[in-house]
């Protein structure tokens, strides 16, 4: 039996709660352990939490593990390490004397995921979809401006600069990776929840195998005050599983243009308690980015499906 239509949406939102929290701790634990311990937190002690959540799917839901197949493995793959390197170039183009630039292009990943997705495993391009993209993409570009007083301008005469191009390829990185794993779960003959917890466990284990190797060879002694700081790194283990188990489910059901069009409304929750808790001012400009991704995310949701 297919799932509820409105099924996709509970999911996403709640994914964006989660990775909000997980987001707070990884920043927290970045003090110490630097951004590459602190990534690597996300995988390694995300990993025993999705251990637990595909035990559970297949117990409660009696399910058995599904076989692997060269589809699935390669999608995985894709995912695994399309993930590892957008990030990879998120943090070089941060490291580029103008990185708000290359963080801006960065966002272009849900416009490229719906074109990845199109091509790749042929989700449909609706015209809702369409307008929904570009809306979510703009939305935040206004929120984030490089320039305040010539936003769009400053985007598009920087297009040829290298922070720029960073930031697209670190965009195309995290939008294959969405595929990669929308792909591997349709690759599996089971249900949409085994299908999502056993992509999850998947990636989350060759992510680690691969993060562990590399800072073994690049930086040991990063790995030893990664495991020393393992109090505060289970909240953010656990925060980022529930996040990407949300986003694995909700991508097992929708089409990855759609879930990850919605979960722009992470940064929906960031401004509300922004101006709710800590009393700040938006201009006009963000008052305008906000409107605009808010409509967004209303055609993403209410469309046709």
């Amino acid at each position: 039996m297919a799932p509820p239509w409105w099924l996709w949406i509970a999911i996403t939102i709640a994914a964006a709660v989660a990775q909000t929290l997980r987001n707070a701790t990884q920043r927290h634990l970045s003090t110490d352990l630097g951004t590459l311990g602190a990534t690597l937190v996300r995988f390694l002690y995300g990993l025993p939490f999705a251990a637990l959540w595909l035990l559970a799917v297949a117990l409660i839901g009696k399910y058995e593990l599904p076989a692997i197949s060269h589809a699935f493995a390669g999608w995985l793959v894709l995912g695994s390490l399309s993930q590892i390197n957008g990030t990879a170039l998120l943090l070089r183009a941060m490291r580029e004397q103008n990185f708000t630039l290359g963080v801006a292009y960065s966002k272009s990943e849900v416009m490229q995921v719906a074109v990845f997705g199109f091509v790749f495993l042929g989700d449909p391009l609706a015209s809702t979809t369409v307008a929904a993209v570009v809306l979510g993409t703009l939305g935040v570009m206004l929120l984030t401006p490089v320039d305040r007083q010539r936003p769009l301008r400053t985007l598009v005469r920087g297009l040829a600069t290298r922070p720029a191009l960073l930031g697209l390829a670190s965009g195309g990185g995290f939008a294959l990776s969405a595929v990669g794993y929308r792909g591997a779960a349709l690759a599996l003959d089971t249900s949409f929840l085994m299908a999502a917890a056993f992509t999850l466990v998947g990636a989350q284990l060759l992510q680690t195998l691969v993060m562990c190797v590399y800072l073994r060879v690049t930086q040991p002694g990063l790995l030893t005050r990664v495991l020393r700081a393992w109090r505060t790194s289970l909240l953010a283990g656990f925060s980022g599983a529930a996040a990407s188990a949300g986003w694995f489910t909700a991508m097992a059901i929708e089409p990855v243009a759609h879930v990850r069009t919605l979960a722009l409304i992470e940064l929906l929750f960031s401004y509300v308690i922004s101006r709710r808790v800590f009393q700040e001012s938006f201009a006009r400009l963000q008052i305008i980015g906000l409107i605009v991704l808010v409509v967004g995310l209303i055609i993403v949701t209410l469309g046709p499906r």
